[in-house]
C-alpha cells in the first residue's frame, strides 16, 4: 500500500485559524478605556464619538462610558457616551 495518498485527495485537508471577529461589546454596555468594541475586516462599523481604529481596524472605547451604535448618513457607527453626560442625560424620576 502506499504511504502517501497520490490522488486528488491529498490536496485537501488545510484550513486557516479562526479570527474570533464580530462585536464584542453590545449597545448599552458599559465599557473602560481601551475595552474592545469590535474586530471586524474594514470598517463595516465606523468609529463615532470617544472611539478609535486600530491599524486593523478594531474599534475600542478612548473613554469609560456606555457604548452607542447609530447610523449617520448610511454608515453605521459606534460612539461612547462618557460617564458624567450619560448620567445627566439618564431620565430621573421623583418619588
Amino acid at each position: 500500500m502506499a504511504r502517501k495518498r497520490g490522488g486528488s485527495g491529498a490536496k485537501n485537508g488545510r484550513d486557516s485559524n479562526p479570527k474570533y471577529l464580530g462585536v464584542k461589546t453590545s449597545g448599552g454596555t458599559f465599557v473602560k478605556a481601551g475595552t474592545i468594541i469590535a474586530r471586524q475586516r474594514g470598517t463595516r462599523i465606523h468609529p463615532g464619538t470617544n472611539v478609535g481604529c486600530g491599524s486593523d481596524y478594531t474599534l475600542f472605547a478612548k473613554e469609560t462610558g456606555k457604548v452607542m451604535f447609530h447610523e449617520r448618513r448610511g454608515r453605521k457607527l459606534a460612539s461612547v457616551v462618557p460617564v458624567e453626560r450619560a448620567k445627566a442625560a439618564a431620565p430621573t424620576t421623583m418619588a
